[in-house]
């Protein structure tokens, strides 16, 4: 009963807000159609879709609200006016009983509050749809007291989440069935991903080594500070982290009167995403300003404060080299050679003609190559992509359109900051090093040094091999000896052939790296 007043609900706010003209205009069934029309009388709807899309879906709850936040990441699915108006959407839930948090602490560490912190801020300082956080203090292993965030989950959130999901399932079931876009819109596959995301921000214990991994990661670089990891008070259902104190990166006007240098903090931004994905492959893939300060501490001003770890994405040694190919493909202006890489990577149909995806390439990249870098929209170039690949079928790789919308958000973050901001020129080190490092000898000594441990084993058993075989009782005919001996030449021979040859390899690499970074940069 409770499902199907939920489903009720839900065709209600469709209506209300004139989704139908956003999601039956496709569908196939013109009696359907014919519904709609009959229910959209009377309706006052001047407000644009994409609006009346997000203001529905704040309208249905918490879990809606977050499936539009995922959803307007696949910005290859979705109209760019919907898609933008998604990206709007925040968190605006109202905290829960403060005693229903208590409860779940006690319950986490099962002994009683006062016996986990020192003392413990009552009223929830952010609350969003999954969790909430309050401050307190807590006593560490050696009795030092720690200012730390206490981030709880909301109670009774997974028997919400799979009803959800479940009705969620079957309106995809029916878009798919009944609507002429269903099969390209993948709805299925975008409620699955979905479920994923979703689930993994309910154990908060994997969003901890999250944190920890970047924290690890982002040592040395001395440009962001990611909360310290009690390992300790870590539970499913709670998670406690050293306490960041900053100011929202959205208050520009704030960190300029307090000193901060903004142009540096743009081009810092650019510099810790880029070295997260191509030097870690590791990288924080909800950057939107509500997770996102920065430091006015002295001994850390100016720095970048990373919040909220539920969702990074990570890119494989396929991936990057991948990647590393098209860029270099794309700096040389090499459109058939991306368009060959689309089609052995099997990410569009093998019998696509590759002049013909070549061209489309070309036309939406060309324009942009001979005009200031500064003045290239990332976002407008990633848009026309998309078209181009719903038109040849590309197959989108989940870990990559992580990659594009965390790019996204970063070029944004950056356009605020400093709207003369060349993210191109600032990111170009970065690029530079890593194609050098994914096509030059760096990467050959790197798996020489990774295979190295495997030689290593055979090195120390080949005296003793030879002891066994001189051992043997003599025989009468010399010709094993002379077989042994002939071996032996023909080993130093190949030996020898292999130094030499790996010495010009090494030098032929060396003179082709210098030649590339003549021709990109």
């Amino acid at each position: 009963m409770k499902r199907f007043l939920r489903g009720a609900t839900i065709v209600w706010v469709v209506f209300r807000y004139g989704l139908d003209g956003l999601l039956l205009d496709s569908f196939e069934k013109p009696w359907l159609r014919a519904l709609a029309r009959v229910l959209s009388v009377g309706r006052k709807l001047d407000a644009p879709r994409g609006q009346r899309l997000r203001e529905a879906l704040e309208q249905l709850g918490p879990i809606f609200v977050k499936f539009g936040q995922v959803l307007s990441t696949r910005r290859d699915l979705l109209p760019a006016d919907v898609a933008d108006e998604l990206a709007r959407l925040q968190d605006r839930v109202p905290p829960f009983d403060t005693e229903v948090a208590v409860a779940t602490i006690e319950r986490a560490f099962r002994r009683p509050l006062g016996e986990v912190f020192v003392s413990f801020d009552r009223t929830p300082v952010a609350s969003a749809s999954i969790a909430q956080v309050h401050f307190a203090i807590l006593r560490d292993r050696t009795g030092v007291e720690r200012e730390v965030a206490v981030k709880v989950l909301r109670p009774g959130m997974l028997p919400v989440i799979e009803k959800d999901l479940g009705l969620m399932r079957v309106m995809a079931g029916w878009v798919e069935n009944l609507s002429s876009d269903g099969k390209r819109l993948k709805p299925r596959e975008v409620v699955a991903e979905f479920d994923n995301y979703l689930h993994d921000e309910l154990d908060l214990v994997r969003e901890a080594a999250n944190a920890a991994q970047l924290r690890r990661n982002m040592e040395g670089l001395n440009l962001v500070l990611v909360p310290e990891i009690f390992w300790d008070f870590c539970h499913a259902e709670v998670m406690v982290m050293q306490r960041m104190n900053g100011v929202p990166i959205s208050q520009v006007e704030r960190l300029r009167d307090a000193g901060v240098d903004i142009p540096k903090l743009a081009r810092d931004g650019v510099t810790i995403f880029f070295t997260q994905v191509f030097r870690d492959g590791f990288f924080h893939a909800d950057m939107h300003p509500g997770n996102i300060q920065v430091s006015l501490e002295p001994a850390t001003f100016g720095r970048y404060i990373s919040l909220d770890f539920g969702i990074v994405g990570t890119l494989t040694e396929s991936d990057k080299e991948y990647l590393a190919q098209n860029f270099v493909a794309f700096f040389r202006r090499d459109y058939k050679r991306v368009a060959e890489l689309h089609i052995e990577s099997g990410w569009v149909p093998p019998e696509t003609r590759v002049n013909d995806l070549e061209s489309a390439i070309r036309t939406v990249c060309e324009p942009y190559f001979d005009r200031p870098l500064k003045e290239i929209s990332l976002g407008m170039v990633l848009m026309r992509l998309f078209q181009t690949s719903r038109r040849f079928q590309v197959e989108i790789q989940p870990q990559l359109v992580l990659l594009q919308k965390t790019l996204l958000n970063i070029e944004g973050l950056g356009r605020q900051l400093d709207p003369e901001l060349d993210l191109w020129s600032t990111a170009k080190p970065f690029l530079e090093k890593w194609m050098l490092e994914q096509m030059g000898p760096q990467r050959l000594w790197r798996e020489l040094r990774a295979e190295a441990p495997h030689y290593a084993k055979l090195i120390p058993e080949l005296p003793r091999l030879l002891y066994d075989y001189l051992s043997r009782p003599p025989v009468r005919s010399q010709a094993p000896l002379r077989e042994l001996l002939e071996a032996q030449k023909r080993t130093n021979r190949l030996l020898q052939s292999i130094i030499y040859g790996g010495l010009g390899f090494v030098l032929g690499l060396l003179a082709m790296q210098l030649m590339l970074r003549i021709r990109l940069f």
